[in-house]
């Protein structure tokens, strides 16, 4: 028997599961922000500590926007190709938040820039997977990854500056 679950609902799943990432890795963040990270040289593009919240937040949505645009399709009666091709593509993002929330874990929880820095060129490889297999999908759900993978790609420009001044 297969439970069918709106795309209402679907959507609000997908945006929980995606914001849980940021939250999870907040809570190696946040103890971080005014101790470590506030004693550690910072490059001069650096942004307000503020700014993060609402950015990730915003970001978070959009990746659970995207993924729910990929889900629904599993209920579009496809074929079986697009079957397999919805479960790939949502099992590659579900990867690429992992390595999301690891970041936080190495660079804010092991204060350890340099191995954040080999741990996010993993991320952006795997955001930009991501967004070619949904692609294939739905070009509205990889467009709205863009902002995700602009945002990580001045990360990692942050990450590497933060590692060589400290």
């Amino acid at each position: 028997m297969t439970m069918k679950i709106n795309n209402t609902f679907k959507l609000i799943i997908a945006i929980i599961v995606s914001e849980m990432a940021g939250i999870i890795g907040s809570v190696f963040t946040t103890p971080s922000i005014a101790g470590w990270y506030a004693g550690i040289v910072k490059p001069a593009l650096n942004p307000p500590a503020w700014v993060f919240g609402p950015v990730w937040t915003t970001l978070f949505a959009l990746m659970g926007v995207s993924a729910w645009l990929i889900w629904k399709k599993l209920d579009s009666g496809s074929e079986a190709g697009m079957t397999k091709r919805v479960k790939i593509a949502l099992g590659i993002f579900l990867g690429q938040l992992v390595l999301n929330t690891l970041w936080s874990i190495i660079f804010f929880g092991l204060h350890s820039p340099g191995g954040a820095l080999i741990e996010i060129a993993f991320l952006w490889l795997a955001i930009l997977a991501t967004i070619i297999a949904f692609a294939k999908i739905s070009k509205p759900a990889a467009w709205f990854l863009v902002p995700y993978i602009l945002w990580v790609s001045f990360a990692i420009y942050l990450n590497y500056a933060i590692w060589m001044l400290n």
